[in-house]
């Protein structure tokens, strides 16, 4: 009797550790707004605490319907429609182009516009179910008939709407660097849910033995640069972002794969990762703290 109350308990845990950056990665890039990301988490794993063990088949797909459509929810309200998406160009834009440190502030990347236009804004012109279409199967690789069950709309009306999605975005002058190849977002989100759950053995599978990085901090800080070089140096120095206050979500920058940290819903963080293979041979910081 009392190993069955706890099954349940013990199911929720597992699924949160393991899924939850997975959802909260997914609401962001459908909302574009880290607070309601995290909220629609929230809510999507309060729903799985209802079910019963045995009851979902598939359970990355059941999160990612709910997810999905609570989104969908949220984006067909005045109140999402009316709301901009926190911009953290501002931070991106101090992640240095090479890993010399000292780095120059003439050195460090600026996005063009057309990207930052491609990574914040161009959504907004798109329909709800547009959005969720695009994001779901181009972006999650997610099948149409999956996308279909989360808008209760037939298969071919949901290839449409990516179509016209994809339509939107290239009339919009989308740049072709914000696309990342699938190999670099599996690593990606290999490299970030190990990050979030301070997992030294997950990060040392995912980083190169050779692995170098530089960690840059904001003009007049103490510290303005830190290297680091080898796959343990830089898996002890990424496991430190670990911590129950910190999000992260994926992200494009220059056509190179990113994780975004936000503490507290604030942006702090951003690590462009540099991925040759099934390994990453480099990761540029730029923090805030």
């Amino acid at each position: 009797m009392s190993t069955d109350e706890h099954a349940p308990d013990n199911r929720f845990d597992s699924s949160w550790r393991a899924n939850r950056p997975y959802v909260v990665d997914l609401a962001f890039r459908l909302l574009g707004d880290i607070g309601d990301a995290e909220d629609v988490a929230q809510e999507v794993f309060t729903r799985l605490a209802r079910t019963r063990p045995g009851e979902i088949d598939d359970e990355r797909a059941w999160l990612t319907v709910v997810t999905s459509r609570l989104c969908l929810d949220h984006l067909r309200s005045a109140r999402a429609r009316r709301e901009r998406p926190n911009d953290p160009v501002e931070l991106i834009s101090a992640v240095p182009l090479t890993g010399s440190a000292p780095v120059d502030p003439a050195d460090r990347i600026t996005l063009d516009e057309e990207v930052q236009l491609a990574l914040y804004r161009l959504l907004e012109r798109l329909a709800p179910a547009e959005r969720i279409a695009l994001v779901l199967h181009d972006v999650f690789a997610v099948p149409f008939d999956v996308v279909a069950d989360t808008l209760g709309r037939p298969v071919g009306t949901c290839r449409q709407l990516a179509r016209r999605a994809r339509q939107k975005m290239s009339e919009a002058h989308r740049s072709e660097g914000v696309v990342l190849p699938d190999e670099h977002r599996a690593v990606t989100e290999r490299f970030m849910a190990a990050c979030a759950l301070g997992d030294l053995e997950g990060l040392l599978a995912v980083l190169d033995p050779d692995v170098w990085g530089v960690a840059t901090f904001p003009p007049g800080s103490a510290i303005e640069a830190i290297p680091s070089r080898g796959a343990e140096m830089v898996a002890a120095n990424m496991a430190r972002f670990s911590a129950p206050a910190v999000t992260m979500v994926t992200h494009a920058a220059l056509g190179r794969p990113a994780v975004l940290l936000y503490r507290d819903r604030v942006l702090f963080a951003v690590f462009v990762l540099t991925i040759d293979g099934d390994r990453i041979v480099k990761i540029e910081a730029s923090i805030d703290l």
